[in-house]
C-alpha cells in the first residue's frame, strides 16, 4: 500500500478533534460534541494545509483561538488544546485551567512531552485544584507539516546556520539533530512504518541517521509502541528506504533560478503553506490557496511557465466552448409546438445545464485565478530576466564555465541585486578552474552594487577547501581537514562529503541519481560507500551490508536536512513516475527554502567568519 502522509496526517487530526474516539465511516464521531480549539502558532501551521474552517465546523468545533490569546469562559463545552510540549504552554494551560475558562481540558501535544514538563502540568493544575478539568493528556506525534501527499517540513528555521555555525559546541549540535530525529520520528510514527536508513558517510546525515536508528531501537523495544501494526515479519521490499543527505551534498539546487511552475510561484512569489498573495488585476492583493483541491496546479505545476501559460489559454477556450453549448442547448426555440416531444429534450438540456453551472463556475474560478497568478509572474519573469538567469545557469552546470564577458552582462543587467549574487555563487559552484583574477572581478561587480558579498564568499572558501581535498594527497589531506575543523567546526564532514557533488556538472541532480540508485539496490560507485541502518535488526548488524538492507525498494522517503526545494521535490516525483513499474517517493526537509533564504543563510555565515561586506545591506530591489 502506498504512503500516503497527507492522508495518515489528516485522519490522525481528524480524530483529535473527536476528542480521540474513533470515527465513522462518514469522518465524523458518533457522538456529535460542540468544543473548542486552541493551538499555538506552530500546530496552526500544521492545521492549516489540511483542515479548512468548514472541516472544523464539521468535527463540532465552534471556536478556534491561539493559545497565547486573552480569552473569556465559555461554560459547558470541552476544550481540545493542540500544542507543542513547551514550558510556556504547559504554564497556559495550567493557567486556563485555574481559572476553569472551559470545562474539560483534552491536551494534545504534536510530540512526546518530556516527563519534567509532564510532572509541571501535573504539579500546576494539582495546586490550583484543577486537575479534575483534565480528561486525558496524548502524544500525539505530529510535528511536521504536509504540505502535499508526498511532500513534508519539520519547520525548523535556520538548521543550515545551526549546523554549519564554526561557533557552534556539541551541545548546540546535539540539540539540533535531536530536534530533527524527533521530527523524523513523528513521520514514521504516523505513517507507522520501519524503514531501512541509507546516508552518505559524516556530517549532519550520519549523525541524524544514527540516532534515529538508536530511537527507533528505543521505541520497538516497549509493547505498546506505534509501529505494532508492521508486526516483525515484515520482508525487505515492503519496507520503505529512507534516505537522509544534508544540503551540502547538492548545494547548487537551492540557490539556482527554475522555470518551471512551482519552483517559481514558490521563488517569485512566496508561496507559503500552500497559499500565496499577488496583486489583483483591479488593484488590491489577492489570496490564493494551491493544493491537491486545485486540478490545474496539480496537473501543470511541474510543466516550464511558457507551457502553463499556453495552457491556461486552452483551458480557457474550453471553457468558453462548453458555455456556448450550454447556450446553444437551452435556448429554445419560439416555432416549436407546445406539445412537441421537443419540449421534454430541451427541458433535460435545461436540467443538464443547470446541473452542470457549479462545475463550469468552479473551473471559470481557477481559470481566472492562475491567469492572475501567470500575469504577475509574467511582469517579474520580464522586469528581472528570471528565463535568462534559469537558461544560463543551465548552460553553466553544464559546460563547467562560462564565457567572461557574458557573465559581467548578466551582472550589469536586468534583476534583482538577489538574483545576481545568486547567479555569481552559481558561478562559483559551476566553475571546473576558477581563475582567481577572475573571481576578483566578480566580487567587484558585486560590490559595487552595493552588495553584501558575505554568502559569495564563504562558497569561495567551500569551493577553494574542496578543490584543495579533490586534488590533496592522503598524507597532505589530514592537514587541510585539521585546518578545516578549526575553522569550520562541525560542518566540515557534511562539506567534504559533498565535494564531488558540489564540483559536478551532470544536470540530472545528483540527489536523484543517488536516491534511484538506493531504490534499485544494484552495485553502484556512488552509493557504495553509503552506511545502511536497520532498527530492526540485531544492533551488531546495522551498519553492515547485509543484503536485505540494500533492496530494492517500491517506497522512499528522502529527507534533505538544512533546507529543501520545489525543484527537488518535482525531480523526485519525475523519478518515481518515470520508473517501471512506479515507484513511490516522499520529500521531506527541515524547511523550505526559496534561492534568496538560503543564499541569507550562507551570508549569516558568511560573516560569522568574518567575510564579505558587513555594513551593507543585501539588497534585493
Amino acid at each position: 500500500m502506498a504512503l500516503n502522509l497527507r492522508q495518515k496526517q489528516t485522519e490522525c487530526i481528524i480524530r483529535m478533534l473527536n476528542l480521540n474516539q474513533p470515527v465513522n465511516a462518514t469522518g465524523t464521531a458518533n457522538d456529535e460534541v460542540y468544543k473548542i480549539l486552541i493551538y499555538d502558532r506552530f500546530c496552526q501551521n500544521i492545521l492549516s494545509p489540511l483542515i479548512h474552517v468548514k472541516d472544523l465546523r464539521k468535527h463540532g468545533v465552534t471556536l478556534y483561538f491561539l493559545i497565547d490569546k486573552d480569552r473569556k469562559q465559555v461554560h459547558d463545552v470541552p476544550a481540545v488544546y493542540f500544542v507543542q510540549p513547551t514550558q510556556s504552554n504547559i504554564q497556559r494551560i495550567v493557567s486556563d485551567a485555574s481559572k476553569s475558562l472551559y470545562d474539560i481540558f483534552h491536551i494534545n501535544f504534536s510530540s512526546s512531552i518530556p516527563r519534567p514538563l509532564l510532572e509541571d502540568l501535573a504539579s500546576g493544575t494539582l495546586s490550583s485544584d484543577s486537575i479534575h478539568r483534565i480528561n486525558k493528556v496524548h502524544d500525539q506525534y505530529l510535528e511536521f507539516v504536509t504540505l502535499e501527499e508526498n511532500l513534508f517540513s519539520l519547520a525548523q528555521k535556520n538548521c543550515y546556520v545551526q549546523l554549519n555555525d564554526p561557533s557552534a559546541g556539541d551541545k548546540e549540535i546535539e540539540e539540533i539533530i535531536d530536534k530533527i530525529v524527533s521530527g523524523l520520528f513523528c513521520v514514521l510514527g504516523t505513517l507507522a512504518v520501519v524503514p531501512i536508513i541509507r546516508c552518505p558517510r559524516g556530517g549532519p546525515a550520519e549523525m541524524v541517521a544514527a540516532a534515529l536508528d538508536q530511537r527507533l531501537r528505543d521505541h520497538l523495544l516497549s509493547k505498546n509502541n506505534l509501529f505494532n501494526e508492521g508486526g516483525n515479519m515484515v520482508t525487505s521490499f515492503q519496507r520503505p528506504v529512507l534516505c537522509i543527505f544534508d544540503r551540502n551534498f547538492e548545494l547548487s539546487v537551492g540557490i539556482q533560478h527554475d522555470f518551471r511552475y512551482r519552483p517559481l510561484v514558490h521563488d517569485v512569489l512566496g508561496l507559503r503553506l500552500n497559499r500565496l498573495s499577488v496583486q489583483g488585476e483591479k488593484g488590491g492583493m489577492k489570496s490564493f490557496e494551491l493544493d491537491s483541491s486545485d486540478p490545474f496546479w496539480v496537473a501543470n505545476s511541474s510543466l516550464e511557465f511558457p507551457e502553463v501559460a499556453v495552457e491556461i489559454e486552452t483551458q480557457l477556450n474550453k471553457y468558453k466552448k462548453d458555455v456556448e453549448e450550454v447556450n446553444r442547448r437551452t435556448g429554445g426555440n419560439p416555432e416549436v409546438d407546445f406539445n412537441a416531444p421537443d419540449l421534454i429534450g430541451n427541458t433535460k438540456h435545461l436540467m443538464n445545464a443547470v446541473n452542470s453551472l457549479p462545475e463550469l463556475t468552479e473551473r471559470k474560478q481557477n481559470i481566472d485565478k492562475h491567469t492572475n497568478i501567470a500575469t504577475v509572474l509574467l511582469g517579474e519573469i520580464k522586469e528581472r530576466s528570471l528565463d535568462s538567469f534559469a537558461k544560463k545557469e543551465n548552460d553553466m552546470m553544464d559546460r563547467g564555465s562560462i564565457e567572461w564577458g557574458e557573465l559581467l552582462a548578466v551582472l550589469k543587467g536586468k534583476g534583482t541585486n538577489m538574483d545576481k549574487l545568486r547567479f555569481a555563487i552559481m558561478y562559483l559552484i559551476a566553475s571546473e578552474n576558477m581563475n582567481p583574477s577572475e573571481v576578483e572581478s566578480v566580487e567587484a561587480a558585486l560590490r559595487e552594487l552595493e552588495v553584501d558579498t558575505s554568502a559569495f564568499q564563504y562558497v569561495k572558501k567551500i569551493k577553494s577547501l574542496n578543490v584543495s581535498l579533490a586534488s590533496a594527497s592522503s598524507a597532505s589531506r589530514s592537514n587541510i581537514v585539521d585546518w578545516a575543523e578549526k575553522l569550520y567546526g562541525q560542518s566540515i564532514s557534511a562539506v567534504t562529503a559533498g565535494v564531488k557533488n558540489l564540483l559536478s556538472n551532470d544536470r540530472q541532480l545528483a540527489l536523484s541519481r543517488a536516491v534511484e540508485a538506493l531504490m534499485e539496490g544494484k552495485p553502484n560507485p556512488e552509493i557504495e560507500s553509503y552506511i545502511a541502518f536497520d532498527p530492526r535488526a540485531p544492533k551488531s548488524g546495522s551498519g553492515a551490508g547485509g543484503s536485505h538492507l540494500k533492496g530494492p525498494f517500491k517506497e522512499a522517503i528522502v529527507f534533505m536536512i538544512g533546507g529543501g526545494n520545489y525543484v527537488e521535490y518535482g525531480s523526485l516525483q519525475e523519478l518515481a513516475q518515470h520508473q517501471q513499474p512506479t515507484k513511490h517517493v516522499i520529500y521531506g526537509t527541515t524547511e523550505i527554502l526559496t534561492g534568496n533564504e538560503l543564499v541569507e543563510q550562507l551570508a549569516v555565515l558568511g560573516k560569522k567568519m568574518g567575510l564579505g561586506i558587513s555594513n551593507v545591506a543585501s539588497s534585493s530591489n
